[in-house]
């Protein structure tokens, strides 16, 4: 049968693709019609207000399966005032839509949450959040958590890490990099570029996204991830040579900032899910691809 998908932040630079993805393994998608111009035209735009507190907001929403909630402001801006000030009106939208009858909900997470943390990421690994962006995703993690355990919802903590791809979209270091390429800069300052990430294109992330909410076996905290951690340098000069890009990078022209030499997540969960050996119907992770 086929899922009905309420998705969050579809306008988005990870949303966009969510849909997209969503869409084309058969799922009935749902979004917000507000800043949804450029959003596959398959999903159904409904005039809600997610955070209008309206008790009737599950219902205006399509009484969905499932909730994707992806929306977020200032998501780029790790030091924004608005993380900490809206988290109240994310914990009332959700809860609501639980209290209404929601049996699944799945919520873009961040490896941020984990601060300084060094290392392969799991599902039981401890951080420390160092920001107001991180304390906020790990309140609403925690939140989230308490919210389906109440209610009997299947929970999903979607948690990504280095997004890379459709830059022009992005506000990443590999956009700006384009950026200055476009403008006919012949060098791009950077850190060392030794530090090691777990890089995943946003359409990878989008399949993965997608998979795991169409099944309901795999739950908890999910790491959306390649499982690779690469350096940044590496990175840097793989998209120098796909882009076809003259622009030179000058590495070391920045000290590296605080945080951890390396760190990427545990594929475990999501190649389970990806190989569609959850026990779930096989025809909601058609299409599915590993990580890569």
């Amino acid at each position: 049968m086929k899922k009905t998908v309420f998705v969050t932040g579809a306008g988005g630079y990870i949303g966009r693709h969510a849909v997209k993805a969503l869409c084309d393994r058969g799922a009935r998608v749902l979004i917000p019609a507000h800043h949804a111009e450029a959003v596959d035209p398959r999903a159904e735009r409904l005039d809600v207000d997610i955070f209008s507190g309206d008790p009737a907001l599950f219902h205006r929403c399509g009484d969905p399966d499932v909730c994707l909630h992806l929306a977020w402001r200032d998501g780029f801006d790790h030091g924004s005032d608005a993380h900490v000030l809206e988290l109240p009106q994310h914990y009332i939208f959700l809860r609501d839509l639980l209290h209404s009858g929601l049996g699944q909900l799945a919520v873009m997470g961040t490896m941020h949450e984990l601060g300084a943390f060094e290392g392969e990421v799991g599902e039981t690994s401890l951080g420390r959040p160092a920001s107001p962006y991180a304390i906020a995703k790990a309140a609403l993690r925690e939140l989230c958590a308490y919210l389906c355990r109440e209610s009997g919802a299947v929970f999903q903590w979607l948690r990504a890490y280095y997004v890379t791809g459709d830059e022009e979209h992005g506000r990443s270091v590999f956009a700006r990099l384009l950026a200055a390429d476009r403008r006919g800069e012949e060098t791009f300052p950077l850190t060392s570029g030794t530090r090691r990430f777990d890089f995943l294109p946003v359409w990878e992330l989008a399949q993965q996204l997608a998979a795991a909410v169409l099944q309901r076996q795999v739950q908890g905290v999910i790491e959306c991830c390649s499982g690779r951690p690469v350096t940044l340098r590496e990175e840097t000069e793989r998209l120098l040579r796909e882009r076809g890009l003259h622009i030179r990078p000058v590495y070391g022209a920045y000290p590296e900032p605080p945080g951890p030499e390396a760190i990427w997540g545990s594929c475990e969960k999501i190649e389970r899910i990806l190989k569609g050996e959850t026990g779930d119907d096989p025809s909601s992770s058609a299409g599915a691809v590993r990580p890569v």
